[in-house]
């Protein structure tokens, strides 16, 4: 799963930006790579804030309530797997675990076998359960802050371009 932003994306403000980028026969990959790395870290700030990209807290697992510690962090694998990159045509960040959706958009987890689910809580034990309920908690997205961060830099970007391309410029 990953966040993916295209030059045809849904930020129209960074779209125009990117058809100057290319009018001045100019390679976007560079702000592309920086756009990839400022979603991966703010995605990686998210496990740190325990928060969605629209701010939102994210509801605290029965693990963390428990026995302390985060929520999505109890072994930091899914908060680690988060990585980006870019071409000359998008900027992307994501996971490759397979069990992230879940986390993302929550659902429904239901036993395959009859025996169940079993999983052990702590401080009451082992449990057999049909099926779980687990909480969306979402990590990959872009705020409001990350779509100013992103507009800002590919707006320094092509200014950079203009400036260097000038009569003169460096």
């Amino acid at each position: 799963m990953a966040v993916s932003i295209r030059i045809d994306s849904n930020l129209p403000q960074v779209e125009r930006l990117f058809k100057a980028i290319r009018q001045l026969g100019a390679n976007p990959q560079p702000v592309l790579q920086d756009i990839a790395f400022l979603g991966e870290n703010s995605t990686r700030a998210r496990f740190r804030s325990q928060t969605s990209p629209d701010g939102q807290r994210w509801k605290p697992s029965l693990r963390a309530q428990l026995s302390g510690g985060k929520t999505l962090t109890k072994d930091g694998h899914l908060g680690d797997s988060i990585a980006s990159q870019a071409d000359d045509q998008e900027a992307a960040w994501g996971t490759n675990r397979v069990y992230a959706a879940i986390h993302q958009f929550g659902g429904i987890v239901r036993a395959k076998g009859s025996g169940g689910l079993r999983f052990n809580i702590p401080g009451i034990g082992w449990r057999n359960k049909r099926q779980v309920q687990i909480t969306a908690r979402p990590f990959l997205g872009l705020s409001d802050n990350d779509r100013q961060d992103i507009l800002d830099l590919v707006s320094d970007h092509l200014s950079n371009l203009i400036r260097r391309s000038a009569p003169g410029g460096a």
